[in-house]
């Protein structure tokens, strides 16, 4: 026989039990001043009896007491967003800050619950990188109206006002395609990002402008596109640049992840690298240093950018006359990392 479940004791179900005020429950459970000692005790004896306790991080949520920022990522197995998340927690665990980390898992959906949750529970700020499949900002442009602040960071839109800590994925992609270029590349491919994100609808940008500039052919069919820029999908297109005519002799990838994927499959294939075909990423992680050769990549400076963001947010929340004022957009300056998987000069 099936047990029944016991449903979750609400503050709602003591006010009732007791006829009081659901507002006075909770000034109770936080221990207002304001409270007389015999209505603490009536209602901590029906707490005690009933058995209820109250959920840390709503609470903390609702008080404020503990200064929480809330923390929305699409993944936080993604190294980019782990050391982004570590820059947010060290500046503001310093400045006597909490945080709380949530995952969308690039839902549109699911973002928007988080932050109406957080949103309920009055987060003293949030800091934000949208998820792919976010193409409307309602959930978010109406933080302001609860004047709960946010700050947005890698993925911006133009359709969202909110401060918002960047790179220039543009430049970047622009400095890494030049690169190759250095090093003899002609025929150069680029694994791109989904294109309904606009940091990866800029890193294309960039990867055409230096071949333009430079009076080089862009081969459409060198272009290849993937929905999540994972290890798998990399594969898939590096296996499809094989059979391209012309054969890339460069490729830039929009992280690392792919260009791992590339460097694999085209060693796999008997090519040299970087001799016969140089390969760049974009980001910086771990992976990129420990295969043989190590990959050249962009380093995004993601921890810095997560320090950025969590200044910016505490600002706003301790300086009332901060959200008067324009949003600020910072970008974070990026680094490219020669390695052996395109420097030609050592062959």
């Amino acid at each position: 026989m099936k047990k029944k479940e016991t449903s979750r004791i609400t503050i709602k179900d003591i006010a009732k039990s007791l006829n009081l005020s659901t507002a006075t429950i909770s000034r109770v459970l936080s221990n207002h001043p304001a409270i007389s000692e015999s209505t603490k005790k009536i209602v901590n004896d029906k707490v005690k009896e009933l058995g209820f306790s109250l959920d840390p991080i709503a609470s903390s949520f609702r008080s404020k007491k503990t200064k929480s920022i809330g923390v929305i990522c699409p993944r936080i197995d993604i190294d980019f967003h782990s050391k982004v998340i570590s820059g947010i927690e060290e500046y503001a665990y310093k400045q006597g800050y909490q945080i709380t980390i949530f995952q969308s898992h690039d839902s549109y959906v699911k973002e928007k619950e988080i932050v109406q949750m957080l949103e309920t529970s009055l987060a003293a700020g949030i800091i934000i990188c949208p998820g792919l499949e976010t193409k409307r900002y309602e959930h978010l442009k109406k933080l302001s109206k609860s004047n709960i602040p946010l700050v947005v960071y890698d993925r911006s839109s133009e359709n969202l006002k909110a401060s918002k800590v960047i790179i220039n994925d543009f430049e970047a992609s622009y400095n890494a395609t030049s690169h190759l270029i250095k090093q003899g590349c002609k025929n150069i491919a680029h694994i791109a990002g989904n294109q309904n994100v606009d940091i990866f609808k800029f890193r294309l940008a960039g990867f055409k402008k230096a071949l333009t500039q430079q009076q080089l052919h862009i081969h459409e069919q060198l272009i290849r596109e993937t929905k999540n820029l994972s290890y798998e999908e990399g594969k898939t297109q590096a296996e499809a640049l094989l059979q391209c005519n012309p054969r890339p002799d460069g490729i830039v990838c929009a992280n690392d992840y792919t260009a791992a994927a590339a460097l694999k499959v085209f060693k796999n294939n008997g090519l040299r690298i970087p001799e016969d075909v140089a390969i760049i990423g974009f980001s910086n992680y771990p992976i990129s240093s420990i295969l043989e050769p190590q990959i050249s990549t962009i380093d995004d400076s993601s921890y810095d950018m997560g320090l950025v963001a969590a200044k910016i947010l505490i600002q706003q929340i301790e300086d009332k006359d901060m959200q008067k004022m324009d949003y600020q957009e910072i970008i974070i300056k990026t680094n490219l990392l020669v390695r052996g998987s395109s420097d030609r000069s050592q062959i």
